[in-house]
């Protein structure tokens, strides 16, 4: 009723007013026409005197066609006054949205008031007593000034007692639209600031901890994999991939042609339509691997495509549709296609899909000539019956066109099925702002909504460009109502192919909008929301060179939930209290299997304190061994990047992994030089990840020591010594079992490196 039918009610009632007010004005202008003339004269003659009464106004209501009209008038009035009462459900107040207590006491009755006296006036209009129709009036009067009045003299001092049952329906409200109930687990945490870590337990998250920032990935790959001036890698993103028979983070960015990149773009029709018509394959790389020389470790790079893994396979890596794929082109023409570069000489293709539309006929070139407004397409001699035209080739635009009532995300991620296509993955939204008690925010693109649900997720092939659209909310009542209008349009998400079911997530649109939310409304006591007591904040970062504190996005992280024993695709989110730095909430939110779409919130106790990732950040910019190498490396020409900071709940604690960079001045192409891992008071700064989570084994495997009461825990910083002394003989071992440790779990043997890790823990006994 709120979403679709009130304003459907409201559009037709205003309507009905324009009519009734249009008609009684034109018919009084034409029965009094010839009155406007003659005073028109007198105007020219400099003579005009003009008298309210010269327009007969009286007269007018005597004649019955303007009596109805009038009375038309006053009885939509009066429907419209009997709507207008639920839009005081979406009323905005300092600190509700909905019906207050003066709304729901005050203003509602007025409603009903202004309602009867709308009517009334109708009937004393239509009986000719239209004087008496004045009172109404009177009571639109009062309607806008005894509801200012009760609130200042009576509901102000007794705020909080009189609001308390609105400001429940409003958390209510509010936590539902943004699907903060039913599919949400709120758990309290009892986490520790230096709790344990069981490295063998969490060994296979461990093993996926994410090294590259998507960012520094993103520059490096354009350094190392561009090939050509003209491919580009628009984006990076974050997935997950069964490779040799485990679930591996990896990052993938797709190698798309941008025409503009051309030397002769504009001047060469031929080239932006007939020959540069795709992009040529993928770049994939493990997220937690580097090479030696601090580049990430490649699944697949090159064109034609190398691929390390029998796991994947690339066959049809040609990306004619894509995110920079703006413009039409012509396939299987007299003109060969270029494929990808090989050397100093070019290989060359022929389009075998079925996208696009046969283009050859005479009236479908001048169709396509005006649609295009491009003269070419009827004189160029290139196309032959073969020839098909493909259009719409950006997939947002793309899938704006087919249901352009969808709010389609600005990020598609691209997905390489077993198979070995390309297929885009593109989330979907319906929005509305007219969810009674909600509280409203903004969208990217400037729409103000109330509600959200991410009930569609589109599929489109990057070859032929086909669209699927599945149905992922039934429940959803926007959705439902556009099904029943389109019904062939989606399909269920149970159709889904179960290799692009593996590989869907929870939206990051979706989650930026409930964390937002969540930071107010997870408090649900009236009293405690009112008085703003625990409000939280989104935790921040300082991970930018201008050191500007800024909040944290959502991460992708592969890690095992609280109580689960299987690591999960996440998406994390961390709160700190506000104008405070600690931890005192993450947000996560699952992606696998039947598990797509739950949202944990680990709540963590006042009393105790959980460094957040600002605390963090300070402690590891003074940590002096850290501080010394950052400063040396940003004084040699270098720049240090600071890479996203991962939040990784773990055991009975939080891990926190922070990559660091370095990139020369003269090319933007980042190396991964060092990792810091982060547990309470320790902090373990190596120049791998492999030595870091070899120190974290040894070191966090034991309990804290004890402390008295009071005493905070000393921090640790392990850091390489600079020269190390000659090792006793009973060290020899230690440095052996390590090293071998190190290169077994550099090689990924992790069974043989656990071997000797519990050898390493048996000779320091």
């Amino acid at each position: 009723f709120y979403l679709f039918d009130l304003p459907f009610y409201s559009e037709m009632l205003s309507l009905v007013l324009v009519t009734a007010l249009l008609a009684a004005i034109v018919y009084w202008l034409t029965a009094r026409g010839w009155q406007l003339s003659s005073q028109i004269e007198d105007f020219r003659a400099e003579n005009f005197q003009f008298n309210v009464s010269d327009l007969r106004l009286g007269a007018a209501l005597e004649a019955r066609f303007f009596r109805i009209s009038v009375a038309v008038f006053l009885l939509a009035l009066a429907a419209n006054f009997y709507l207008s009462r639920y839009d005081l459900l979406f009323s905005e107040h300092s600190f509700l949205s909905g019906m207050d207590y003066v709304d729901r006491n005050i203003r509602l009755p007025l409603q009903w008031l202004l309602v009867v006296a709308a009517a009334l006036s109708a009937v004393l209009v239509l009986v000719n007593r239209a004087k008496f129709a004045l009172v109404f009036l009177l009571v639109l009067l009062v309607q806008k000034v005894v509801p200012g009045i009760v609130s200042a003299v009576y509901v102000k001092p007794n705020e909080i007692s009189l609001q308390k049952p609105y400001i429940s329906d409003h958390i209510q409200a509010t936590r539902a639209a943004f699907g903060l109930e039913s599919k949400l687990k709120e758990t309290q945490f009892a986490a520790k600031l230096d709790g344990e870590i069981d490295v063998n337990k969490n060994r296979a998250m461990l093993e996926n901890v994410r090294l590259w920032d998507w960012r520094a990935f993103h520059d490096t790959v354009t350094q190392i994999q561009a090939l050509r001036q003209y491919y580009v890698f628009n984006d990076t993103d974050v997935d997950r991939y069964t490779i040799d028979g485990n679930v591996r983070q990896v990052l993938l960015t797709p190698r798309e042609l941008d025409v503009r990149q051309l030397a002769d773009a504009r001047a060469n029709w031929i080239n932006g339509h007939f020959i540069y018509t795709h992009g040529y394959g993928v770049v994939m790389a493990e997220a937690n691997k580097i090479t030696p020389n601090g580049q990430p470790v490649l699944f697949i790079q090159d064109a034609p495509p190398k691929v390390t893994s029998n796991s994947l396979k690339l066959t049809r890596p040609e990306i004619y549709f894509g995110e920079l794929t703006n413009q039409s082109v012509f396939v299987r023409t007299q003109q060969p296609e270029f494929s990808y570069p090989s050397g100093s000489e070019n290989v060359q293709t022929r389009y075998a899909g079925k996208g696009g539309f046969p283009v050859h006929p005479l009236p479908v070139r001048l169709a396509a000539a005006l649609s295009e407004g491009d003269w070419k397409i009827l004189l160029t001699n290139y196309l032959t019956a073969e020839s098909r035209m493909l259009i719409r080739r950006n997939v947002r635009e793309r899938l704006t066109t087919l249901a352009s009532f969808i709010q389609w995300d600005n990020d598609p991620y691209m997905v390489l099925t077993p198979e070995g296509r390309l297929v885009w993955i593109v989330d979907g939204y319906t929005l509305s702002d007219r969810h009674p008690y909600s509280r409203r925010m903004r969208y990217a693109e400037g729409a103000r909504f109330n509600y959200i649900r991410n009930s569609v997720k589109a599929v489109i092939d990057a070859y032929d460009g086909t669209v699927t659209l599945y149905n992922f909310d039934a429940s959803d009542p926007i959705l439902r109502a556009w099904q029943a209008i389109f019904p062939d349009l989606f399909q269920p998400a149970a159709a889904m192919p179960p290799e692009l079911r593996a590989h869907t997530r929870y939206s990051e649109v979706l989650f930026q909008a409930q964390s937002e939310i969540y930071r107010t409304f997870h408090m649900q006591d009236p009293e405690a929301f009112y008085n703003k007591e625990d409000l939280w904040d989104l935790a921040k970062s300082a991970t930018d060179q201008s050191g500007k504190n800024e909040s944290m996005q959502p991460s992708f992280v592969v890690a095992t939930l609280p109580g689960e024993t299987k690591p999960e695709f996440l998406l994390v989110h961390a709160f700190t209290p506000r104008s405070k730095d600690n931890l005192i909430g993450v947000m996560i939110a699952r992606s696998d299997g039947e598990h797509l779409g739950e949202l944990v919130v680990l709540q963590l106790s006042k009393q105790s304190l959980i460094y957040g990732p600002l605390q963090i950040e300070a402690r590891i910019a003074s940590d002096q061994n850290i501080a010394k190498d950052l400063s040396l490396w940003n004084q040699q020409g270098s720049q240090v990047i600071r890479g996203q900071m991962l939040v990784l709940p773990v055991d009975d604690t939080f891990l926190y992994v922070e990559p660091i960079y370095l990139q020369s001045s003269q090319a933007k192409m980042p190396q991964l030089k060092k990792v810091v891992l982060a547990k309470g008071n320790s902090l373990i700064y190596r120049d791998t990840y492999e030595q870091a989570l070899a120190d974290l084994g040894a070191n966090f495997a034991g309990p804290a020591p004890a402390l008295s009461d009071g005493q905070a825990p000393p921090p640790v910083s392990q850091v390489p010594s600079a020269a190390p002394k000659p090792a006793a003989p009973s060290l020899d071992a230690v440095r052996r079992h390590l090293q071998r440790y190190r290169e077994l779990a550099s090689q990924g043997k992790w069974a043989e490196a656990g071997r000797e890790l519990e050898a390493l823990e048996a000779s320091v006994k």
